[in-house]
């Protein structure tokens, strides 16, 4: 039934994109296969397992895209849990190096000790209500993250959780992010589905 769910939605949020006009949808990783798509950056350490793209171990590891891009719609499928410290970085300046500084970080860690911008908040730009109300933990989610000029949207699981005009960033390359989530807990993965991309 949850596949059936994630199903419904991901067609649901790619329909919605298709009456937004722009180029066509580029499928970066699709189940097991797309890892030779980015660059890793970073100790994170990516492999393919169960028809995913996965990463449990290290400090701060990154896939990150071998193109920028500037307007653009994001699409992909994550399972996280609750301790998964992840998230999509996008319009990155520099892409040997991503940070909520040179990037915008849009979230994924329910338990994230500041939750304000926990899973689903773009750090530091736009947060979410607390407690938060839309986690990611436990199961497989959707993300469909708008960058159209200044404006950004996200949406996970087909719910708005951000909506924001900044003129921080306005171009650069993406990451997919794996971190170490909260001191003196074990290790918690994150796995890429489906990540694919489309200009505006």
């Amino acid at each position: 039934m949850k596949r059936l769910l994630l199903a419904a939605t991901a067609s649901a949020a790619l329909a919605a994109c298709a009456g937004m006009g722009g180029g066509d949808w580029v499928t970066l990783i699709d189940g097991d296969r797309g890892l030779e798509n980015f660059n890793q950056v970073g100790d994170g350490n990516w492999r393919v397992e169960n028809g995913a793209i996965v990463a449990d171990r290290g400090q701060s590891g990154f896939l990150v895209s071998k193109m920028p891009y500037g307007d653009f719609q994001i699409y992909a499928e994550f399972w996280a849990e609750a301790n998964t410290n992840s998230g999509v970085f996008i319009r990155c300046s520099d892409p040997a190096k991503l940070t909520g500084k040179t990037c915008y970080e849009v979230n994924i860690w329910d338990l994230r000790p500041e939750p304000k911008y926990g899973t689903g908040a773009i750090v530091d730009v736009a947060a979410v209500p607390v407690p938060i109300a839309n986690r990611a933990g436990g199961r497989w989610n959707t993300y469909l993250i708008t960058a159209k000029g200044e404006q950004l949207t996200v949406e996970l699981n087909g719910v708005q959780t951000a909506s924001v005009r900044d003129g921080q960033h306005s171009s650069g390359y993406f990451g997919l992010q794996y971190g170490a989530g909260l001191k003196g807990r074990p290790p918690e993965p994150i796995k890429w589905r489906q990540v694919r991309i489309r200009a505006l």
